[in-house]
């Protein structure tokens, strides 16, 4: 199994070693033949702007979206969780093309400035042995889960924070700049044998 993480932009590097502590292979993602080669992907966090135009400029948009209708395991983080919505609320009102994977409303910079950004644990329902810890910085969350979509986890407000539908993960969370790797357990365990 080779787990693929999308190295355009953001904090790919932390999901890479996350994947390494936990002996799975993993491959940088930044030309669509690269797909080829691996079994799931993760979009991390970054600036989900930037990253929707990079994908554009090495075209990866109609790949990414293949690999998804393929069944294969897409994981979005934060940054990457807008990318993989199907609808998007900008602070600014500005229109937002995604990859339109997921059937979920999401609203950016959900939590306010980077001044802003906070630490909290969840409950995620998939997960045993205790809760996870959330870090959350200029954060997206999930207004509205749509059909075929299951709550993983909320804050006590009732604000989504991680969810998924079939092959699809999402978390507006950092797990990648925790030291806990059950969430990229959860993942790997998603990719076909």
């Amino acid at each position: 199994m080779i787990i693929g993480i999308l190295a355009l932009q953001g904090d790919f590097i932390e999901h890479i070693h996350m994947l390494e502590k936990l002996g799975v292979k993993t491959a940088e993602i930044r030309k669509p033949g690269e797909l080829d080669q691996v079994q799931g992907l993760i979009i991390p966090g970054g600036e989900s702007t930037t990253m929707m135009k990079l994908m554009h400029s090495f075209g990866l948009i109609d790949p990414i979206k293949q690999f998804a209708a393929g069944k294969l395991p897409v994981w979005g983080t934060c940054a990457g969780l807008i990318c993989i919505a199907s609808n998007v609320h900008n602070p600014d009102s500005t229109p937002m093309e995604t990859l339109g994977l997921m059937n979920i409303t999401v609203t950016r910079n959900a939590f306010g400035r980077q001044v802003d950004s906070f630490e909290t644990t969840l409950q995620i329902a998939e997960l045993q042995d205790g809760p996870f810890p959330g870090v959350f910085i200029r954060a997206p969350y999930i207004e509205k889960a749509g059909k075929g979509v299951e709550v993983l986890a909320a804050l006590p407000d009732g604000r989504i924070v991680a969810a998924r539908q079939g092959n699809l993960l999402a978390t507006s969370f950092h797990p990648e700049l925790t030291s806990d790797s059950r969430l990229h357990r959860y993942f790997s365990e998603l990719i076909p044998v």
